[in-house]
């Protein structure tokens, strides 16, 4: 097998490792595209081509958060990852923890990790990668990887909320979710919504937002879907009902199937936690051609006065 071939059959688990530690399509792919550049220059035949390149991935991916992080702590607004649609990389035996790490949820709360925590975090929790693998990854003695496990570990089990464990009932309660959006229905709605439900919008500063973009508790969130479903309705937007982040989701479109905003929804105890929404175009690009998404919000809101 050649070296290319070799990179190209680990390509889904370097992606996958990147975007994890990142949150970012577009960084993740192109620290996997700087991992093959270093392997192809190097002339070095690893004993595991597997371990080799997921160490050179999250190297890569440690610099580029060290600058990102920067840039998130000037960004505007509520800051979530950007939408993935599918993940290309699968393990059976590691289906649980690949899910749940790949959460918008999980991902938010990984952005509280330094990341040297996030990165080892990613290679021993999530992939199960032994601390001799993740110690040479990360620069880092074993002792040392096991005291940043142990702190992310912690980090992330104070924030985190379970989510239902029955995948079919997450799917049937989403799907009744977006049936009441599209009817406008607010009685629906409240049946289906926690009472301190949230509903957050990462616009980035350049995305079309309702009010604020962030709204709390079952009332205001119900009133406030059910009031604005119909006047989108009345301008063409759609509601294609696909799986985002591993989370039951929505991607909401144009009348010629442009993307306007991405939605996830956080379910929990029979009823959805929170709503979070990415209408930045910055994050959206990935997903195919944008529609204007402040046209279709204006024309939204004059439909709503009308009515």
């Amino acid at each position: 097998m050649s070296r290319a071939e070799e990179f190209e059959q680990l390509r889904p688990l370097l992606f996958s490792i990147a975007y994890r530690v990142l949150g970012s399509v577009g960084e993740a792919e192109d620290a996997v595209q700087e991992t093959w550049l270093r392997w192809d220059a190097s002339g070095v035949e690893p004993t595991s081509v597997k371990s080799y390149l997921s160490a050179i991935v999250t190297r890569v991916s440690i610099d580029v958060l060290r600058s990102a992080r920067v840039r998130r702590e000037a960004y505007p607004g509520p800051w979530f990852p950007e939408p993935l649609l599918e993940d290309p990389y699968e393990e059976p035996e590691r289906a649980a923890e690949l899910a749940d790490s790949l959460s918008t949820a999980a991902l938010v709360l990984m952005e509280r990790l330094s990341p040297l925590e996030r990165a080892v975090f990613v290679l021993r929790d999530v992939f199960g990668f032994d601390v001799a693998e993740v110690a040479s990854a990360v620069g880092r003695s074993e002792a040392a990887c096991r005291q940043l496990a142990s702190r992310a570990r912690r980090h992330m089990d104070a924030g985190r909320r379970r989510f239902e464990v029955d995948r079919r009932e997450r799917e049937e309660l989403a799907s009744r979710f977006v049936d009441a959006v599209r009817e406008g229905d607010v009685d629906a709605l409240r049946e289906l919504l926690a009472a301190d439900v949230q509903m957050i919008a990462d616009a980035g500063g350049k995305g079309p937002l309702w009010g604020r973009g962030m709204f709390f508790g079952v009332d205001h969130v119900a009133r406030l879907v059910a009031a604005t479903a119909p006047s989108l309705a009345a301008v063409g937007v759609v509601l294609d009902e696909r799986e985002i982040n591993g989370q039951p989701g929505v991607v909401v479109r144009d009348g010629d199937g442009n993307v306007v905003v991405t939605m996830t929804l956080d379910i929990a105890d029979g009823r959805v936690q929170a709503i979070r929404s990415v209408t930045n175009p910055d994050k959206l690009a990935h997903l195919g051609p944008l529609a204007d998404g402040h046209a279709l919000l204006r024309r939204a809101t004059q439909e709503r006065r009308r009515g």
